[in-house]
């Protein structure tokens, strides 16, 4: 058997890089998924992906939308057991001296909506589905999670953040639900951007010239990971085999601890 037979996931921003690869990996281990996008391009093309995908366009950060990609999901599929998040945007390591005084506020209002209150929204909507069927919520978290330099002020302290999400939502929510994250870092070929409003939304991450031999000489393994090379561990943390892991974040980072 897969390892997410009959299954039902939702996943939040999941039409482009790692959360596209874990929705690829999810539908061949057996799972349904709901995905909750707001760029219409890309809701185009997961609809093409048949029956065991249901596209809900819409705004991550909506309390509105989370509640309609929950809804509609469960009644799509009758069910829900995972929720995974993916939503996030990039500071393109821009120090806190570099930003200037008018622009912080909404820079930080844009930096902590995007990558922390998505989430809240998100497991806030799916709680009470996820509580019924004893299930599990899987957060992208990142290196920045962990290190500093991997982004810039404010990026840095999201993902810090979200680590204080994970630890006290697995508190909150046990013992009908597991709440788990996933830290990848460095990732080639996603569609991470810069924040707007820094005057950065036309730049991609990904875009920077260099970045993968970079990627590959900073991290111990010396590997420049791809979306699909952290899909095994959202799988392996949605599974039943994963029973005894709530608080947890599993680093998929070429071994940067090792440094």
């Amino acid at each position: 058997m897969s390892w997410l037979e009959g299954q039902v996931a939702l996943l939040s921003g999941g039409g482009s890089g790692i959360g596209r690869a874990v929705l690829d990996a999810f539908l061949a281990e057996g799972a349904a998924v709901g995905v909750l996008e707001r760029d219409e391009e890309k809701c185009a093309a997961l609809t093409e992906l048949g029956d065991r995908v249901h596209v809900v366009q819409g705004d991550a950060t909506s309390a509105d939308d989370n509640e309609r990609a929950v809804g509609e999901t469960v009644g799509r599929f009758e069910a829900l057991d995972t929720l995974a998040t993916f939503v996030g945007v990039f500071d393109n390591y821009t120090p806190l001296a570099e930003i200037p005084p008018d622009r912080l506020d909404a820079a930080f209002a844009e930096a902590f909506t995007t990558n922390v209150a998505s989430v809240l929204h998100a497991v806030r909507a799916a709680t009470p589905e996820l509580t019924r069927s004893r299930g599990s919520i899987v957060v992208t978290c990142s290196s920045s999670s962990f290190y500093p330099g991997r982004g810039g002020a404010l990026y840095v302290a999201t993902k810090h953040a979200l680590r204080g999400v994970v630890v006290q939502l697995a508190h909150e929510l046990a013992p009908e639900v597991r709440v788990n994250g996933v830290a990848p870092g460095g990732t080639l070929a996603t569609d991470l951007r810069g924040m707007a409003s820094l005057g950065q939304a036309g730049e991609r991450l990904d875009d920077r010239p260099g970045r993968e031999q970079a990627m590959r000489e900073r991290t111990p393994l010396e590997v420049a990971l791809r979306s699909e090379d952290h899909a095994g561990a959202y799988v392996y943390l949605a599974s039943n085999r994963a029973p005894g892991l709530s608080g947890e974040i599993l680093r998929s980072d070429g071994g940067l601890a090792a440094r």
